[in-house]
């Protein structure tokens, strides 16, 4: 938590409450900056995929802790559309709401549902891609995680190959996405109470039509913080892609490959500079998800390297290690 209470130590705790709109600016600020701060030179920077909040103070004040990289950039879109079926355009015509719609439909086709216990352990196996950009240089890293379900107990993770041991949460803190199971069972499947729920780490009651443009951002970097989570109730992953179908300005872009070499379509948020170059990549046909694809710069800001990752395994298991 030291970074993040850096961030706050020129707060002034006597000063006028913000604005509403001011709040959200604060917010959304940090919010890139901890996107783009590293926790390890030369190492990517917090792909962690749990956002820790702390303190009810700080939550007021529109702070989240840790935060991971989102992946997620691609002719812009926005409102709602039904469903896509199953037959899907040629690819230059492909649009975001019509990917994320048919990947909310097949992922509700093939989900399986689960009830991990508070005791077990979430382990999923990512596959990262690295490229340098100046060099060409490509390395590729296994990353194994062994996540507490509950959070009560140590988790083992791993970033671009470094083993990272993660305490268990303290008693005024809590992660997005939440780690007790029956905090993930309380989330809306309906992609328009799911939105307001999210936005301001849950804090905030708004309407939708009264979402500023830093609310909207809001709801694009906490749906995408959801949907890095390998396992997730019944519902709650297909609700989560059409709810980012929901976010104006979200954009396909064809012509995009993941870290196993498949083609796809990219969907980003190129609204936010932060985004730029960001994306979750899907299958432009079946519209499965194949990865991520994202950009990072060393602590020393000489050196950018793009990131191709998926996910290719997960299980729910009894103890730190355990192999599926």
């Amino acid at each position: 938590m030291t970074d993040e209470l850096e961030l706050l130590r020129d707060w002034d705790a006597g000063a006028a409450p913000l604005t509403e709109p001011a709040r959200a600016q604060a917010r959304h600020r940090l919010l890139n900056t901890m996107t783009r701060t590293e926790r390890h030179p030369d190492a990517a920077p917090g792909r962690r995929h749990a956002l820790r909040l702390v303190t009810a103070a700080v939550v007021t004040m529109a702070v989240t802790g840790t935060a991971v990289l989102i992946a997620a950039d691609g002719a812009d879109e926005g409102g709602r559309t039904d469903r896509a079926g199953t037959s899907a355009p040629r690819m230059r015509n492909v649009g975001a709401v019509t990917v994320l719609n048919g990947a909310a439909v097949r992922a509700s086709k093939q989900e399986k549902p689960v009830a991990p216990r508070d005791d077990q352990f979430i382990y999923s196996k990512r596959i990262i891609k690295e490229t340098e950009r100046k060099t060409g240089a490509v390395k590729t890293y296994t990353d194994v995680n062994w996540d507490s379900v509950d959070g009560s107990k140590r988790s083992l993770t791993m970033e671009l190959g470094r083993v990272i041991w993660e305490g268990a949460l303290g008693k005024h803190e809590g992660v997005w996405p939440p780690r007790e199971w029956s905090e993930l069972e309380k989330l809306p499947t309906e992609p328009e109470k799911l939105i307001p729920r999210i936005v301001g780490a849950g804090t905030s009651h708004k309407s939708m039509d009264d979402f500023t443009a830093w609310d909207w951002y809001d709801a694009y970097f906490m749906l995408g913080e959801l949907l890095k989570w390998p396992v997730l109730p019944e519902g709650l992953r297909p609700a989560a892609y059409e709810a980012l179908a929901l976010v104006p300005g979200v954009k396909a872009t064809p012509g995009m490959k993941d870290s196993a070499g498949r083609a796809g379509v990219g969907i980003s948020y190129p609204k936010q500079a932060s985004e730029k170059s960001k994306y979750l990549i899907f299958d432009s046909e079946s519209y499965e998800f194949l990865g991520f694809r994202d950009e990072r710069t060393s602590r020393s800001g000489k050196k950018t390297y793009i990131q191709l990752s998926h996910v290719v395994d997960w299980a729910i298991v009894d103890r730190l290690r355990q192999l599926p």
